[in-house]
Order: structure tokens, then sequence, then C-alpha cells
């Protein structure tokens, strides 16, 4: 990782690797100077299927654990949905009913590990809660617990024309409201297609329209320790290609991500 230039690392192991190998790892990520950013608890708590749902609770325990003891910034995890696909669009999503559940969720998954090094946090989508700045800091409030943090990936919260011609203001507003909380970061990019009736397609970043120079200000504004994770790439060659733009534009910047 250091001679490919990078400062941060997703979890390199799994809940069941045991102590001695998750604490081998956290002592050569602090030797080496590399952050570990986050554990991933992908799975969808808020499932229909009992099992499924009891399933994924009990990954996001184990999770939200392991991140505490390897040090991670945050654990994380998107709401889940009540829909067919864990990760897609659901009417039911939304509600006031769904709020309430996934505020009694990740009280239950925060208290019964009690992490002391670490946060749980929900990655924002474009069709669930948090989908915004403001339903982000509702959810903080109504979950009142200092282990809930955030998430940022602000290609999940560009869903229209407006936010993607005026995201650099979106991401601004963001870490205005939300920047004390912030644990963890993606790096991705957005493009606007030219046909009816919308189209917003995720790209490699440096193909589409993210204002990545204000991305990075912001960023920095808040702590230049948060990590600014590459993520959903096919191959080695297009992780470089990301970095290298991103390298691009943090020089532009004068900052240092």
């Amino acid at each position: 990782m250091k001679n490919a230039g990078y400062s941060a690392a997703y979890c390199p192991v799994g809940f069941d690797s045991g102590k001695e190998v998750i604490d081998e790892y956290a002592d050569a990520a602090e030797r080496a100077g590399i952050i570990i950013a986050e554990v991933g608890a992908w799975s969808n708590p808020l499932s229909r299927d009992e099992t499924e749902r009891v399933k994924a609770k009990k990954h996001c325990k184990e999770a939200l654990l392991l991140a505490d003891r390897i040090g991670a910034n945050c654990c994380v995890n998107i709401a889940g949905s009540r829909g067919k696909k864990w990760d897609g669009p659901c009417k039911d999503d939304l509600t006031a009913e769904t709020f309430e559940m996934i505020v009694e969720l990740v009280r239950e998954i925060i208290d019964e590990v009690k992490p002391v090094r670490t946060f749980y946090t929900l990655e924002p989508m474009p069709w669930m809660y948090p989908y915004s700045a403001d339903s982000y800091l509702k959810l903080i409030k109504a979950i009142d617990r200092e282990s809930f943090a955030v998430h940022f990936d602000p290609v999940n919260i560009i869903t229209s024309p407006l936010c993607y011609f005026s995201n650099g203001l979106l991401i601004k507003d963001f870490v205005d409201k939300l920047g004390s909380y912030i644990r963890s970061c993606h790096a991705k990019d957005i493009f606007l297609r030219e046909r009816l009736t919308v189209h917003l397609d995720e790209v490699r970043p440096g193909l589409g329209g993210l204002d990545f120079l204000t991305y990075i200000k912001e960023i920095n504004r808040i702590n230049s320790e948060i990590p600014l994770m590459i993520e959903h790439l096919q191959s080695e060659k297009e992780y470089r290609l990301a970095a290298e733009y991103i390298r691009s534009i943090e020089k532009k910047s004068g900052l240092q991500i």
C-alpha cells in the first residue's frame, strides 16, 4: 500500500479471523502509518425475511466489534430495504415507520457492542434513509448515541440534474451540517446522460461531473486525516487511473488526502 501511495485501507480481515490475526493487522497498520478506514457490514437488517434479518443484525454487530478491535475509523452499512433488493428502491423505505425501525436497529447494534474506539455509520443512499444532510441530521438526533457517526458519499445523494450541476454546493452543505461527525468517505464519480428522462450513472473518478476539488477541500476543512476510499472499480488499472486523477486534483488544491 505504501508503495502504491496509499495511506488508508479497507479492513483486510473478517470477524472470524481470530483475535491474534486481527491484532497483527492492527499493529502492522499502525507501524506503517496506514489508517484502517472502515469495516463493511453490508447486509439487510430491515429485510422482511426473518432469517435474513436476524443474520444481518448479527453481521452488523460482529462488524462493529471487528472495527473496534482493529481500530477502524468506522463500521459502515446502508440502512437496508424492506423491498426485494437489499440496496434497491422500495416505497416503504422512506416512511416514518421505517425511520423508526432504523433508529431502534442502530441503537440495538451500538448498545449491544458498546464500541469505545470506533463508530457505527450509515452510507447515504438515493432512495432510503439517510438520503441527504438534513435526513442524516434527523437520524443522529433520533438515535441519540455518541457512537453513531457519518459516512459520506456525495455521489449517492446526487439524485437530480439540479443536484448534479450544483454538487459542489451540495458537498459544502453536507460538510457544514455534518462535518464533525464524518469518519470516512467514498470516492467515485457520476455522469448525467443526454437522454430522457434522467439517467445518472456511477463512473470512475475523473469521468463524470463530481466537483472533486471542492470535495477534497471540504474534507480537509474537517480533518486532513479523514480517508477518501476509491470503490466499485473492476481492475487494478482502473484503480490506478482513479488514484492518479484524485491526486492531480489534490495537487491543484494544494492540500493532501
